[in-house]
């Protein structure tokens, strides 16, 4: 054991500095898994970049600071694919704009044969990674895709059911008939109605609107 921890930190000294990035999709979900995953590979804590944001773009700074930093033989360490992109398309482009035009490597901790420092060493090994990778990009954006779909159906069906989405309706103020009336007869303006209810005037608005749909 010994000489094969010996053996990888030569490795990776030989490669050159070796980065972590992780991600999660909004901002109220945990990084700790993927910390915990690149910690354990080892990363060094002060080479772990993160973003809570949305995969929708690449727009995003922890990833941006990374792409900025690496260089020719670094190394990039992530926990599992789907951290790179949303799609299919997106995870090919950053795959290869990290192993083509950066020169760097990447290690998929979840997918070891998504290894490029291996897969360099040979032909075989390159083929092996290529095909692995556009295998598993197709499957998280379908896992992905069925996911929405089932959320939209969940969705419609709980709307069937006669359930409300979104913030509860401000119920209507007792004076809220004389208060209009006023505004229609040109003694209020809108905006002193509004004030005389207590909301905005695009609240009052509202109010008005929903009321002649009745």
């Amino acid at each position: 054991m010994g000489e094969r921890a010996g053996a990888d930190r030569e490795q990776q000294a030989a490669e050159g500095e070796v980065y972590g990035y992780a991600r999660v999709s909004s901002v109220d979900q945990n990084l700790n898994r993927q910390l915990d995953a690149l910690r354990a590979f080892p990363v060094a804590a002060d080479r772990i970049f993160e973003d809570k944001t949305s995969g929708k773009d690449f727009n995003r700074p922890g990833y941006r600071r990374l792409m900025r930093t690496v260089g020719p033989g670094d190394v990039i360490v992530v926990q599992s694919i789907d951290r790179l992109g949303r799609n299919y398309r997106e995870i090919l482009d950053e795959w290869r704009a990290i192993t083509q035009v950066k020169e760097a490597h990447i290690v998929m901790i979840d997918m070891p044969l998504l290894d490029t420092r291996t897969a360099a060493r040979s032909v075989t090994g390159q083929l092996i990674s290529d095909i692995v990778l556009q295998l598993l990009s197709y499957v998280a954006q379908v896992e992905r895709e069925h996911i929405k779909q089932r959320q939209a159906e969940g969705i419609a069906s709980a709307k069937a059911r006669g359930v409300r989405f979104g913030r509860p309706r401000i119920p209507l103020p007792p004076q809220f008939d004389q208060v209009r009336g006023a505004v229609s007869a040109g003694r209020m303006t809108r905006a002193q109605a509004a004030r005389a209810l207590g909301v905005s005037a695009s609240t009052f608005d509202r109010w008005v609107r929903r009321e002649r749909l009745k």
